[in-house]
């Protein structure tokens, strides 16, 4: 069972109450890790999912001691004593203005159950229990069902398009291509987040915006390739391919494409101003030109 934490007045925080309820319907226990037997099962589940290449790891049990025991967040959700996702960050500059996740992860055992909904939210909670209001994080905008978890089920939103974030990984998510990334805010107390975090985000439909007139800048050619069209309008789409991980493998030349393409119209439509305002989980970034009031 969540303990459920209160701030000052006694009171339970509602990003608490959301945090209880995502567990609970995920049917795991998410904690704060610190014990080096906890963290370094973290460091091995990380390793399974990143398959890194030889010698290297995602993260080492040693990186993860140092963050815990600084005050910085780890946890782990865990189903009958058995660890089914992780999650861990660090807090940003200025001292504490934002927590930055770097990595969170899920066994295969335990997909398809909302248990990364649960440790976002156990992570949301936790931080504002901080009183902290943002977290940022980055994620490949090729793999189309993280643009759609970030965006639509958590409500994050992008703020800066990062062309070769990391530099080359080689493990086996991110193949051997550029590591392009989208820095995404996640305004932890405003009112779509709280939405989206009781299971009631602001869905996009792109079939509509483009009934009405939606500029297709960057689209899906028959035989899966990008095509770039314009990027006039007030609301832009851009698209992604279905499977970028598995475009990767079968055919890396078009992957690669891809990378370039996305990068050149996302990156522009941001170096205007334009503000990724959705994602459609048919594929599609909605874009939108028009100043927020």
């Amino acid at each position: 069972m969540t303990h459920l934490a209160t701030n000052a007045t006694g009171m339970v925080p509602p990003a608490v109450r959301a945090d209880a309820v995502a567990a609970a319907a995920s049917k795991v226990e998410i904690r704060d890790l610190a014990e080096v037997s906890e963290l370094a099962a973290v460091a091995a589940l990380f390793a399974t999912i990143w398959q890194p290449g030889a010698g290297s790891q995602p993260v080492t049990a040693e990186l993860l001691r140092a963050m815990a025991a600084s005050g910085n967040y780890v946890a782990g959700a865990y189903e009958d004593g058995e660890l089914l996702g992780a999650c861990i960050g660090f807090f940003g500059s200025p001292a504490k203005a934002s927590l930055h996740s770097h990595i969170a992860g899920v066994s295969s055992r335990g997909l398809g159950r909302g248990i990364g909904f649960a440790l976002k939210l156990h992570q949301r909670a936790w931080t504002v229990c901080q009183d902290v209001s943002l977290i940022t994080w980055t994620f490949d905008p090729l793999v189309r069902r993280n643009a759609h978890f970030n965006l639509a089920k958590l409500g994050a939103r992008p703020a800066r398009y990062l062309p070769d974030f990391y530099g080359p990984m080689r493990d086996g998510i991110n193949g051997s291509g550029d590591t392009d990334r989208l820095m995404v805010h996640w305004e932890l107390t405003s009112p779509a987040v709280s939405a989206a975090s009781l299971g009631r985000p602001v869905p996009a439909d792109a079939t509509a915006l483009r009934e009405r007139g939606a500029a297709l800048a960057l689209s899906v050619t028959p035989d899966g390739g990008p095509l770039t069209g314009s990027p006039d309008g007030p609301v832009v789409l851009v698209a992604v391919p279905p499977d970028i991980e598995a475009l990767r493998r079968t055919d890396p030349g078009r992957s690669q494409m891809w990378r370039l393409a996305l990068r050149e119209v996302l990156s522009d439509l941001m170096a205007e101003e334009a503000r990724v305002v959705g994602f459609d989980r048919a594929g599609w970034y909605v874009v939108s030109r028009e100043r927020s009031s």
